[in-house]
């Protein structure tokens, strides 16, 4: 785990881990539960995936990743809406879907479903009133902070069904006091290509349906770090920070990592970093100044969205260059993978 100075409060955490394994095969999948794979789907769902590589990997697999599309959709439910009907026996008793509600996270009521398990995150006056038995959020100690309960109800239980005792209770707080009809984001992970069909049961509320292309950005002359086939145990905290903060800093296209930046080092002395070999001594930079791409899709996605871009831009990579991803979630939570001609992998996840 990367931790700051021991004086300051406590926040957000990150935690470093670098793995090593074989070369993709074309044809055969990787064990998707490994590092780092499982850290990218340990996220429920992102709002922004980054892909990150130099442009003669890029040109490898351009035409691949410029036609790759995310798709959600966009309705207006209730929550009594998606325990009721086709919906119900459709999408959560036999399908797999993603839903989110519009609200922010330990502001408002937010509603998500993932796995069959509908998770309602209300406020005390809320909670008390719907007569659902949920737990008391931790609020970190944060002074004049409202208390705030989570609710998880597992819908794919076999009694949860109508008619059923526990399952009537949930039917009359959607119809009593959680009866709002709320903006959900929708994403059904069994629809072909992620396009819903016309005898859906989400078509009966008329969905509107996006297509998110990729945002590509050429960035010329980007100063790059050495990356050798480091000794895993020899990587140290400093490595892995400076490391995690060059790429942050490509994300966001900074001018600070191109070559020629003339900033005055009054405002800024940031430098490229050089990372240490497995016998401490520092490696220079062979290369000059490399040109390279971020493609970005700002979209409601999958991780298993996720992994396809990942993998797709990986196996091009497989054997001579490098690769990054940075995935968002909506819950402030987000991972960083490096990948290393597909052998190294270096995973930063941040809550």
């Amino acid at each position: 785990m990367l931790q700051s100075s021991k004086n300051e409060p406590k926040g957000s955490k990150c935690y470093f881990s670098c793995t090593r394994l074989k070369s993709l095969d074309k044809e055969i999948s990787p064990n998707l539960g490994k590092q780092p794979f499982s850290s990218i789907q340990s996220l429920a769902y992102a709002h922004t995936i980054d892909l990150i590589l130099p442009e003669e990997v890029y040109e490898l697999t351009k035409q691949q990743l410029e036609n790759v599309t995310v798709k959600y959709s966009r309705v207006f439910m209730s929550l009594l809406d998606i325990i009721s009907g086709d919906f119900f026996n459709v999408y959560i008793k036999t399908g797999n879907i993603l839903m989110r509600s519009e609200g922010r996270a330990l502001v408002d009521n937010l509603f998500t479903l993932r796995d069959g398990i509908l998770r309602l995150e209300l406020d005390r006056p809320t909670y008390e009133r719907c007569g659902l038995v949920g737990s008391p959020i931790p609020d970190g100690g944060r002074k004049h902070a409202k208390q705030r309960f989570l609710v998880e109800l597992n819908l794919r239980l076999p009694s949860m069904l109508h008619g059923k005792k526990g399952f009537e209770r949930i039917v009359w707080a959607f119809k009593n006091v959680l009866n709002s009809s709320l903006t959900w984001l929708f994403v059904d992970m069994n629809a072909k290509d992620g396009i819903n069909s016309d005898d859906t049961p989400i078509k009966k509320h008329h969905p509107f349906e996006y297509q998110v292309q990729p945002v590509i950005t050429r960035m010329p002359s980007v100063l790059i770090p050495a990356f050798p086939p480091l000794e895993i145990n020899k990587i140290g905290i400093d490595h892995a920070e400076e490391l995690f903060e060059w790429l942050g800093l490509v994300v966001l296209n900074s001018p600070r990592i191109r070559a020629g930046d003339e900033i005055d080092p009054f405002l800024c002395r940031y430098e490229v970093p050089r990372l240490i070999g497995a016998n401490d001594i520092p490696i220079e930079q062979e290369n000059g100044p490399t040109s390279v791409v971020k493609l970005r899709w700002h979209s409601f996605a999958s991780t298993k969205a996720v992994l396809d871009i990942f993998l797709l831009a990986l196996r091009a990579a497989n054997t001579s260059g490098w690769i990054a991803v940075n995935v968002s979630g909506f819950d402030g939570r987000s991972c960083t993978v490096l990948g290393i001609e597909g052998k190294e992998y270096f995973c930063w996840e941040c809550d």
